[in-house]
């Protein structure tokens, strides 16, 4: 995201990029080819990046911390009065569940302090919302059914990687799949409802049904909706290695006693990962992420497939970062221009589909993720 913001200097003419771990900023700081600042700061101790923010006085704060700590990053801009902007809603650490009521009720204090925030500027939730508002727009009258497609055909060379963070990643991957079907929500046992899906450039893949917080939002902005989906591709050998460790415990966050001290398994497991920073290397193949959209335009029914297809070593090539990094960063960057030259503003706690797509879809061909749209 950073090295993306560094491109554009006539947005972001003055960058800060703050983190519990120093050495960590100054490391992106030296592949940049432009002065931005770095500072120390714990994003879960809301003084803290109150002191930041007071001291750098910035006109956007983009939260690319874990989801732990949006609720403490948010009242942070509320109490400096800046606007606010992330890539996945809020989770509790002790709680092993999402959903947008968190920050959604923020919307009053945001829009009583003439500021706006930003929900999931990410790909999936982010892009994946503006390809329905895009197709809600350009393409029907109302939108009936939605299947959102994540695929990452890609190999890192190791036995047992996260793409992202390993406890975010795996909490995310180990809870209830959940979709919604006319009306009402409607669960599955985590990883037993899947199918085949032939990913453009990349082929057939088996993708399983998860729980995703755009599902969440896109049926609020979409109340025509009859039903929607989140699916995501896993190699058999990823799940292999996940029942194991499911089974011996290690994926609980639950603390344990050991040697005297309480951990959690999750978190100690985190730690004993291939870090997702360090995949980007030695990564190969694509991703696809993109959305299947069905619904009636002029009385006819009408299907449309609309995606992106990104590069691993394309990506670590432009920013020292994998694809999977790359697909979330791009668009936190786009949202965050959006949102400083006032394309889009509005005072209170918004998601993406709520405002012009049509801004963003363009931006998306200009810095590096593509779209593709195809009628079925």
């Amino acid at each position: 995201m950073v090295h993306k913001c560094a491109k554009v200097p006539e947005v972001f003419s003055e960058i800060c990029l703050a983190s519990r771990t120093l050495e960590k900023c100054e490391r992106i700081k030296k592949q940049i080819g432009r002065s931005i600042e770095v500072a120390e700061v714990d994003a879960d101790n809301q003084n803290e990046v109150i002191g930041l923010i007071n001291r750098f006085r910035p006109d956007i704060v983009i939260n690319v911390a874990l989801p732990y700590q949006d609720i403490s990053i948010m009242e942070a801009c509320l109490a400096t009065g800046v606007d606010y902007l992330d890539t996945a809603n809020y989770e509790p650490p002790d709680d092993p569940k999402f959903c947008y009521k968190w920050q959604w009720d923020y919307h009053d204090r945001f829009k009583e302090k003439g500021i706006m925030a930003l929900l999931g500027c990410g790909f999936d939730p982010g892009v994946t919302n503006i390809f329905c508002a895009h197709a809600k727009k350009e393409h029907f009258d109302e939108i009936h059914y939605i299947d959102i497609l994540d695929c990452n055909a890609g190999d890192h060379g190791y036995a047992f990687a996260t793409n992202f963070n390993p406890e975010i990643n795996i909490r995310e991957v180990t809870a209830k799949g959940k979709f919604y079907e006319n009306g009402e929500w409607k669960e599955t046992d985590p990883l037993t409802v899947h199918k085949i899906f032939d990913f453009p450039s990349i082929g057939p893949r088996k993708a399983y049904l998860m729980y995703h917080e755009e599902l969440e939002s896109l049926v609020k902005n979409l109340p025509e909706m009859k039903r929607i989906r989140f699916w995501m591709t896993f190699s058999d050998s990823y799940l292999d290695h996940l029942k194991v460790l499911q089974n011996v415990g290690m994926t609980q966050i639950d603390p344990v006693e050991f040697g005297g001290k309480k951990i959690v398994p999750l978190k100690f497991l985190k730690a004993v990962l291939p870090n997702p920073a360090s995949l980007g290397a030695h990564y190969k193949g694509k991703t696809c992420i993109g959305c299947l959209i069905e619904g009636i335009k002029d009385g006819q029914n009408k299907k449309i497939y609309i995606y992106n297809i990104s590069d691993h070593e394309v990506c670590y090539k432009e920013v020292k970062a994998q694809a999977v990094s790359y697909t979330t960063g791009v668009p936190a960057m786009i949202g965050a221009m959006l949102m400083v030259t006032n394309v889009w503003q509005a005072k209170g706690v918004f998601n993406l589909e709520e405002f012009n797509p049509t801004p963003f879809m363009e931006k998306l061909n200009f810095y590096g993720l593509p779209w593709i749209e195809k009628k079925i």
